[in-house]
């Protein structure tokens, strides 16, 4: 690609695992706020976002991703680990860093939380449960046996046992994520699970689609396959 003369006022560079692209800023003021509107009462204890419109580039890879904040943020930690004093941390819990546990989080027995994990205030990370280089807001559960991939649990979030975010499309291409109006937007990301509402609650083995977003105060029924927005 030939970028002699190009005009990167209306660009950004987003980074995955793989491979990064240019694409069009998204314009989605508001999207930050319509999936997670419980950002405005302040809790403490979550990341900071850089595109509100685009709330799932905080899971890239790149400068302003989720771990390149907490590098940045825990440089003085020796593995990269924060772990806040009343947090509860089961028995064979494997914790890689760099990893954020926030106040009174409860992360179970045989948990295994890998690289990129931010667990706010009162979240609970159950028993066999994996979080991967993803966001748990406050009062979020994932609590058996689940797989939270890339992804963003809202306020209040609850999955079933046995529940699985997919976070790779089958054919490794870049995941596309279908908004409200129907438009489809390129998301720039190899790996992105689902951003789930706040207080949105999932049956037992849903299993959600990449790029799946899932509104506020949806109910899922057990057994149920998730793709698109709903």
């Amino acid at each position: 690609m030939d970028l002699e003369g190009a005009n990167f006022e209306n660009l950004e560079f987003t980074f995955s695992e793989n491979n990064y692209s240019i694409s069009d800023r998204p314009n989605h003021v508001n999207m930050l706020e319509e999936l997670f509107p419980g950002l405005r009462g302040g809790d403490g204890g979550i990341p900071e976002w850089k595109e509100e419109g685009a709330p799932w580039t905080i899971l890239g890879y790149g400068p302003s991703g989720l771990i390149s904040m907490m590098k940045e943020m825990f440089s003085e930690s020796k593995d990269g680990i924060f772990i806040h004093p009343s947090a509860s941390i089961g028995d064979y819990v494997e914790i890689q860093g760099p990893c954020f546990i926030g106040e009174n989080a409860e992360i179970r027995h045989s948990a295994f939380l890998r690289k990129g994990s931010w667990i706010s205030k009162n979240a609970v990370v159950g028993h066999a449960t994996e979080v991967k280089n993803s966001i748990l807001l406050p009062h979020s559960k994932a609590p058996h046996f689940n797989y939270v991939g890339d992804s963003i649990l809202g306020f209040g979030v609850n999955l079933g046992a046995g529940s699985k975010i997919s976070n790779v499309r089958n054919d490794r291409r870049r995941v596309f994520l279908t908004m409200k109006d129907g438009s489809r937007i390129d998301s720039g990301l190899n790996k992105l699970g689902a951003m789930i509402g706040d207080d949105s609650q999932l049956g037992c083995n849903v299993v959600t689609n990449p790029g799946s977003i899932i509104t506020p105060k949806s109910m899922i029924n057990p057994n149920e396959t998730v793709s698109g927005w709903n």
